[in-house]
């Protein structure tokens, strides 16, 4: 009998998930997560794959020490906790799961909008502190309103077509493409999407190495009194900018469910009375996180162990 494919999971994913990786005849399956840097160097050795979410990372380290490592596989959409190249150098294939929290991360966007337009988060503190402020809490309506999309992506497409539905004008900026993916949405310049959007939602990677897309150059150039949201990656955002932006009142509010480190420790930003804060939640649904799980199994199973995670024979069942 040859011997099993041993799979790491380093941080949680669904149950099920792991169940049905249990159940197949290929794996020998370890859970083991919140490990330090240091315990993931020295329990990586003997292992083919790992899997994880965003907590754990995979530094050229962990690479390293992974003698055996054949696949690492991502629950989720960013690779940034991923050192790609070092994989890349030892011939590791690197998977993600792009696809699975797309509506997760597109309805708490619209979430965080309707939050800034109808002042919901101060309205709620006001309620639980006794008061009764109707007064100091008027808002604006998204319908008629022009939302700007950084990124026109699964997750960017998703979005504008909800806040069509709302009765938006939806503008994008992508740098990756040269046609909009949707006919009724038009293609502009970072320029003109600033100037002319009354919300501001990114969808994108964050490139360490070109910096924030939004920054002290491109507040000064942003049309006054926006709304910002970011539920992409920390530090597509400078949060030094946003915050002097915030104060002078170039940004009205803004919606921010990521971080340039995070756990976040940038508590004026938090703390200011025009922004609502979240802790990365944006892929944290049980739909979006079930979806995951059962995706990240299907490639741990097709990438090393053959057939699909309906029959783990491989034959369809």
């Amino acid at each position: 009998m040859p011997e099993k494919i041993k799979v790491l999971i380093a941080d949680s994913i669904n149950a099920g998930a792991i169940e049905i990786l249990k159940k197949h005849p290929a794996f020998d399956v370890t859970v083991k997560t919140k490990m330090s840097p240091n315990e993931l160097v020295a329990f990586i050795p003997p292992f083919q794959a790992v899997v994880i979410r965003s907590a754990s990372k995979i530094t050229r380290p962990v690479i390293e020490a992974g003698k055996e490592l054949k696949l690492i596989a991502r629950a989720g959409v960013g690779l940034d906790n991923v050192d790609q190249v070092a994989a890349r150098e030892k011939g590791i294939s690197v998977k993600n799961t792009p696809a699975c929290t797309t509506i997760s991360v597109a309805e708490l966007t619209i979430a965080l909008m309707l939050g800034l337009a109808r002042r919901i988060g101060r309205a709620n503190i006001s309620m639980k502190s006794g008061e009764w402020d109707k007064k100091s809490f008027e808002g604006i309506e998204l319908a008629g309103k022009t939302l700007g999309i950084i990124g026109l992506g699964r997750i960017g497409i998703a979005v504008a077509v909800r806040a069509q539905a709302f009765g938006m004008n939806v503008i994008a900026y992508d740098h990756m493409l040269k046609k909009s993916a949707l006919p009724n949405v038009s293609l502009v310049s970072l320029e003109e999407l600033l100037k002319q959007s009354d919300f501001i939602s990114l969808h994108i990677p964050f490139d360490k190495l070109a910096g924030p897309v939004l920054g002290a150059a491109q507040f000064k150039e942003i049309k006054k009194g926006v709304c910002l949201v970011n539920c992409a990656r920390g530090g597509a955002v400078d949060e030094k900018s946003l915050l002097a932006a915030l104060e002078d009142g170039s940004v009205a509010a803004a919606g921010i469910d990521v971080w340039e480190k995070e756990p976040t420790a940038n508590l004026e930003l938090v703390k200011h009375r025009n922004v609502i804060a979240l802790p990365h939640l944006g892929a944290s649904t049980k739909e979006g996180q079930s979806r995951a799980g059962q995706e990240v199994v299907d490639i741990v199973i097709a990438e090393l162990g053959g057939g699909s995670s309906c029959c783990p024979g491989g034959d369809c069942c």
